[in-house]
């Protein structure tokens, strides 16, 4: 199986490769829209900013490539959220797969910090990307931003308010999450989404 991790300016894929050589993965990073598209298994890896990830995407045309696969896309953290329709962050329109927007996390309380960042459950589990998982997993968060409860919503979490914490449209898929660094739950979510 050909597993390909999309290069582009994020900060976890270094992260995520080791998560797949854990499980006997290896995987190629690339920005070869030809690797790309003849991959069996896409990973849209992101740890970044919106609008400047945008950008890259759009400079190389990986943008359309994106949005035309046809085999099982991954998407992890911003690469989950640039796979909406719009992020507030720097008011960026994102790649359109998902409906949901992407909105900054605005506590009423100053003790709640931004970004989320640590453990918290994953409920209302809806995919084979969850099969074998209990309801109220626990996945490891970083962000400060968000994607809204909407038809595409596979997973949900609470943090100020109740979110998307996986998206799911036809071959896409999109975790808030970082299953790379969610111990068990996550090297779980790795291999459900590989062998779908």
């Amino acid at each position: 199986m050909d597993t390909v991790i999309i290069q582009y300016n994020a900060g976890n894929i270094q992260s995520v490769l080791y998560a797949l050589e854990r499980i006997g993965v290896t995987a190629q990073v690339t920005d070869d829209p030809k690797k790309i598209k003849a991959a069996d298994k896409v990973i849209f890896p992101g740890v970044g900013e919106a609008s400047t990830a945008m950008q890259y995407l759009k400079e190389r045309q990986l943008d359309q490539l994106i949005v035309s696969l046809k085999q099982p896309v991954l998407g992890i953290c911003l690469g989950m959220q640039l796979m909406c329709a719009y992020s507030e962050e720097n008011n960026t329109e994102c790649l359109g797969i998902f409906n949901e927007q992407v909105k900054q996390f605005k506590p009423d309380n100053i003790s709640i910090k931004v970004p989320q960042m640590g453990w918290n459950t994953i409920t209302h589990l809806q995919s084979n990307l969850f099969k074998g998982l209990d309801e109220n997993s626990y996945a490891y968060f970083v962000h400060g931003y968000y994607a809204s409860i909407g038809k595409h919503t596979i997973a949900q979490t609470n943090y100020i308010l109740d979110y998307s914490s996986a998206l799911q449209k036809d071959n896409f898929y999109g975790v808030q999450f970082h299953p790379e660094k969610s111990a068990k739950a996550g090297e779980q979510i790795i291999q459900n989404f590989l062998s779908i």
